[in-house]
C-alpha cells in the first residue's frame, strides 16, 4: 500500500471513529435529559415510547398529537393542500373539517335558512335574484364565539394567513337539485361595502354534504383544459364537492388589485344536496 493510500485510510479511520464516540456521547447527553426529570416526570421515556409506537402504527402522514389541542384545532396530519392554479390562485384543502364539524354546521343553519340574495352594486344591499338560486343563513356573533365555531375560525386563520377579525361571519348555504349560483366575482364592486374592512381578499369554501352530483365550483378563467360543471363539459377547472374539503381561492392578485381571472360559480345540482360553508376575509378588520 503507498503512503498517500495509507494517509487517506488513516483520515478515514479517525473520522469514522470520531463520529462514533461523538453519537455516543449524544446519546448519554440525551440519556442524562430524560433523567434529570426526575419526580416531576416520572413516566417521560415511556410516554416517548408509546407515542413513538402509536406513530409509526398510524397510517403514512398521520401524526398521533397526544393532548397537543393546537394540533387538534388544525388538523395536522389530516388536511393536505393541494394547489390546483396559481393564476387564479387556487388551494384544495383535503379533510379540512371533520364530519362531525360538517354536521354541526349544517344542523345550526337548517332551522333558519332562507332565500339567498346577491349584493345590489348601487346599495350595497342583499337582493333576489336569479343568477343565485339556493337557500342560506349567516351564523350570527354569538355563535361565532362557540368553541367548535373558535376551532374552524382558527384552522381558517391558519392556513389563509389572515387574522380571524378580518373575516366575515360564516355564511351556510344549501343548493337543491336544479339550483346553481352563476360565475361572479367575490370582491365588491360598490362602494358601500368597502367602507367596513375594505376589499375581499380571499374565500374559504367548505364543503358540508357527499352524494352529491353536479354541484362543482367552477373556475373558468382557470387553465385551459376541459372540465365537468353540472354535466356539462367546460372550458376552465372544476372542483367536486366532497365532504369536509375546502377550496381556498384568492380574488385579489399579489400586485394587491382584484383579479378578474378568480370569477367562479356553482354548477347545477343534477342530485342530492349540496352543503357549503363560506368565509371571505378582508383587508382589514371587519369587527
Amino acid at each position: 500500500m503507498s503512503a498517500a493510500m495509507r494517509i487517506v485510510f488513516g483520515l478515514l479511520t479517525f473520522v469514522t471513529i470520531g463520529m462514533i464516540i461523538g453519537a455516543l456521547f449524544q446519546l448519554a447527553f440525551i440519556r442524562r435529559l430524560e433523567d434529570s426529570y426526575g419526580s416531576d416526570f416520572p413516566n417521560f421515556r415511556t410516554s416517548h415510547r408509546r407515542q413513538l409506537d402509536s406513530y409509526l402504527q398510524l397510517p403514512r402522514g398521520i401524526h398521533h398529537w397526544n393532548d397537543d389541542k393546537e394540533a387538534t384545532v388544525l388538523r395536522i396530519g389530516y388536511v393536505k393542500p393541494e394547489v390546483i392554479s396559481w393564476s387564479p390562485r387556487i388551494i384544495v384543502l383535503h379533510n379540512f373539517l371533520s364530519v362531525e364539524e360538517c354536521d354541526y354546521l349544517r344542523g345550526l343553519a337548517l332551522p333558519r335558512l332562507h332565500v339567498s340574495t346577491v349584493v345590489d352594486t348601487k346599495t350595497g344591499k342583499g337582493i333576489k335574484s336569479n343568477v343565485r338560486t339556493s337557500s342560506g343563513m349567516f351564523l350570527s356573533p354569538e355563535e361565532k364565539k362557540y368553541p367548535m365555531i373558535q376551532a374552524i375560525e382558527k384552522r381558517i386563520s391558519v392556513y389563509s394567513q389572515i387574522p380571524v377579525e378580518n373575516g366575515e361571519l360564516i355564511q351556510v348555504l344549501r343548493y337543491e337539485k336544479s339550483e346553481f349560483y352563476k360565475p361572479h366575482h367575490d370582491y365588491f364592486s360598490d362602494t358601500f361595502n368597502l367602507k367596513r374592512g375594505g376589499q375581499r381578499i380571499a374565500t374559504m369554501l367548505m364543503y358540508l354534504s357527499d352524494n352529491v352530483e353536479g354541484g362543482e365550483t367552477y373556475f373558468p378563467m382557470a387553465g385551459t383544459a376541459d372540465c365537468s360543471c353540472g354535466g356539462k363539459i367546460m372550458k376552465g377547472l372544476s372542483v367536486k364537492p366532497i365532504k369536509g374539503d375546502a377550496v381556498l381561492f384568492w380574488s385579489m392578485g399579489l400586485d394587491g388589485q382584484s383579479d378578474p381571472n378568480s370569477i367562479h360559480g356553482g354548477c347545477e345540482v343534477l342530485s342530492g344536496e349540496k352543503w357549503s360553508a363560506t368565509k371571505w376575509m378582508r383587508q382589514k378588520v371587519t369587527s
